[in-house]
Formats: structure tokens, sequence, C-alpha cells
């Protein structure tokens, strides 16, 4: 065979290489539930039906074994992928994220500075609140995670999530640290102490969730009397009739993102959905199918003041918040969560 011919031959196998790589559809990837339902709305269908590309979705509950995999074997399957913050600033120091290039995002410039990380851009703002049953306490409901420790007054079932993270931080504000303060406590082998025998004060009390569904279910079924949970999913229940009031004292709130999987095939594509999500229109859109915080900044200046006093990031709703501390918690976690999930197995 003449080199010409081989040269011929390589340049078609590559190519032919290539376009099997590129062959499958956009695959956006989240948490599930009600909130991907809101993405499928404000960002998915939309996108599709104003560039004509199909997008695959899928789910997973959070962890880095998969993306770790998917780049390992250098054929990713998916390309953009919801995450919280402390497992997308993992994933980004291990190598299976691309760096963001803001210069491919032409609606960058509208969204909060503060949203941005070398890996990631902030998906929405989420927190974890409190709420109660109302038909078991119509006039006089808990107001606060003290009161949630509160038995006698508010008898029955409290949900929370099986996890240190958050958990323990309740803990520690029912207890009367102060949020500001949380953090500098509960570094310390005494303010670990402090938390844990906090939670032994109720935990014959205490039915465990996983999932963000599973404790309104419960206290829709009765099962639980108030609980810890996501304020989208609250405010979702109440929009299907359900009484279930959001306290927004002390909530602890943080913020997901969408990254970009290492080595995608569709890295264009990535970023073209990534741009129209970062759009006013769309921005808006989410917020309105479903009460998290939105990135962009003109979309958040443009929705009515009914939908802003939704938003866990409303300055009203800010007073004693607690924003969860991520380098906290990559510093902690192995720990604690160690000693959590024996001291829930006792």
């Amino acid at each position: 065979m003449s080199s010409l011919k081989k040269q011929f031959v390589t340049v078609l196998f590559v190519s032919a290489i290539s376009t099997i790589a590129q062959a499958r559809d956009l695959t956006a990837v989240g948490f599930g539930g009600v909130t991907q339902e809101a993405f499928d709305k404000a960002y998915f269908k939309p996108f599709t039906a104003q560039s004509g590309l199909p997008i695959v979705q899928d789910t997973y509950g959070g962890g880095l074994a998969k993306q770790k995999a998917m780049v390992e074997s250098g054929n990713p399957t998916w390309d953009l992928v919801q995450m919280d913050q402390n497992e997308m600033e993992l994933a980004c120091e291990q190598g299976l994220l691309e760096e963001l290039d803001l210069k491919r995002l032409k609606n960058a410039p509208e969204v909060d500075p503060e949203a941005f990380s070398t890996c990631g851009v902030g998906a929405f703002v989420w927190s974890e609140v409190m709420t109660y049953d109302q038909k078991k306490f119509a006039a006089d409901g808990p107001k606060s995670w003290a009161d949630f420790w509160n038995v006698q007054k508010w008898p029955g079932k409290r949900g929370l999530r099986k996890q240190a993270r958050m958990t323990l931080e309740i803990a520690l504000m029912a207890d009367g640290v102060a949020p500001q303060d949380v953090y500098k406590v509960l570094a310390t082998q005494q303010g670990q102490d402090r938390a844990f025998a906090k939670l032994d004060e109720i935990k014959p009390y205490i039915q465990w969730w996983e999932t963000g569904a599973q404790p309104l279910e419960w206290m829709a079924a009765g099962d639980l009397a108030m609980t810890a949970a996501y304020n989208g999913r609250i405010a979702i229940a109440n929009q299907q009739g359900s009484q279930f009031p959001l306290i927004w004292q002390q909530q602890l709130y943080s913020m997901d993102y969408w990254t970009i999987i290492k080595g995608t095939p569709n890295l264009e594509q990535s970023y073209r959905l990534l741009d129209f999500i970062l759009s006013r229109q769309a921005q808006e859109d989410f917020a309105h199918a479903i009460p998290y915080g939105i990135v962009n900044s003109k979309a958040s200046a443009a929705l009515d003041a009914r939908t802003v006093q939704t938003l866990p990031n409303a300055p009203a709703n800010m007073k004693d918040a607690l924003l969860l501390d991520t380098p906290f918690w990559v510093n902690y976690e192995e720990d604690l969560m160690a000693r959590f999930t024996r001291w829930v197995a006792q």
C-alpha cells in the first residue's frame, strides 16, 4: 500500500472513531425528583425546542464513583452534571471535571460572580428548613430548632437527614449555639461531643430520612409531627394541598452546581446547554417552577415579590441563616460521618 493511501485510510479510521465517540445525544444528569422535573420544564425542553438538540436525562444519588469510572475509561456517557459543592470541589481537584471557560458563556456577565467556581457554576441555592404538620399544631406550632427538641410541648416523631452533615449543625443550634459560631464549636472535640449529646436527647423520637421525598411523604401519612426538609420540596407539597409551614429561622443553605465531565465528546453542546440554563428567561422559569434561588442577577431582579419571598436567599429569609461550610466538611466529614454511623447504630 502506498504511503499516500495509508495516510488516507488512517484519516478515515480516526474520523470514524471520532464520529462514533460523538454519536450519542447530549446527556444531562441530576438528583431526580421534583428538582429534575423543574430542570426539564425550565431548561431541557425549551433548549431542545430552540436548538433542535435532543437531551437524554439521567439521575444519580451523588458521589463520585461514576464520574471517576467514566473519566478513567476515556468514554464518558454523561455531559452536564448537577453536583453539590463539596463533591464538585473534590471532583475538580481529582481532575474529573472540565475547568470552566467563561468565554463560551455569553450569559456569564449576568451571573452573580460568587456563583462561579473553577469547575462549576451555580445551579441554584437550596436550604434545609424545619416544617411541621399544621393539622397537628394548628394554633401554636414550633418556631425554632430548640422547639424541635421540645417533645413535651410538641409530641411526635421528628424527621432528620441520616447524615452527619447538617444534622450536627442543627443539634448545636438547638442547644443554643448561634449560627455564626456553629463551625467554630463543631471544629472542637468538646463541640462534637456537645452535638451528639444533644441528639441523644431526642434519639428515640427520630425517624431518619435518606431521600428528599421521604420526610414529607411520612408527614403527609401522619408518621411525623415535624421534620427537617428541603425548602423546594415543602413548597411543592403545599402546592399539592399539604399544610407544611416553612420555618426560615436558622435555615441551613448551600448551592448546587452545574459541571461538565472531563473528556466529554459533547463539550460544545454542553456549553450551549449551560449557557441556555444561565439565561435570564430560563432562570426566571426555574424559579417559578420550584422555589430555589437562581444565579442570574437580572432574572432575580425581575421576579415578583410573591415569588421572591419563597426563595431561601431572599433577604427576609436569610436572618440567622447558616451557610453550609464546605471546607469544614472536606476536612471533617470522614471522621464525623464514621462517628455518626456508629451512634445511629447504637
